[in-house]
């Protein structure tokens, strides 16, 4: 591929969100102040991102402070300890996830799912069905 192709491609891909949000969640985000919307916006993109992909998941839940607490940057949030709820089990979930200035349109996102959490341990990290 010629440079001037991939730089080109490059660029483009900086001047726009890796990932679209829609616009009733957009709306929803920004009454949110800027560090829960970070949260908000990484947790609802690693749900959708988990439901697109060929895991064969579902979630419909995103917690990402269970077992670690969240490590936020100026634009970034590293999710060591989170979890996430598909088909009424809980699962080990990591990631790290970039958004732009606004905290609304995550840039990059990258995720490792992890075991599930045994029942008997719901309690204790105040997970539920």
């Amino acid at each position: 591929m010629p440079k001037r192709l991939v730089l080109l491609l490059s660029l483009a891909n900086l001047a726009a969100p890796a990932f679209a949000v829609d616009p009733a969640i957009k709306k929803q985000l920004e009454k949110l102040d800027p560090s829960t919307r970070l949260e908000q916006s990484c947790d609802t993109e690693a749900m959708s991102r988990i439901n697109k992909d060929s895991t064969g998941f579902k979630p419909d839940k995103v917690i990402a402070y269970t077992f670690k607490d969240p490590i936020p940057g100026d634009n970034s949030l590293d999710a060591p300890g989170a979890v996430f709820r598909s088909k009424g089990d809980w699962y080990h979930l990591s990631y790290n996830c970039i958004t732009g200035p606004q905290h609304i349109n995550v840039r990059e996102l990258n995720y490792e799912i992890g075991e599930k959490v045994p029942r008997e341990k719901w309690d204790k990290y105040y997970l539920y069905d």
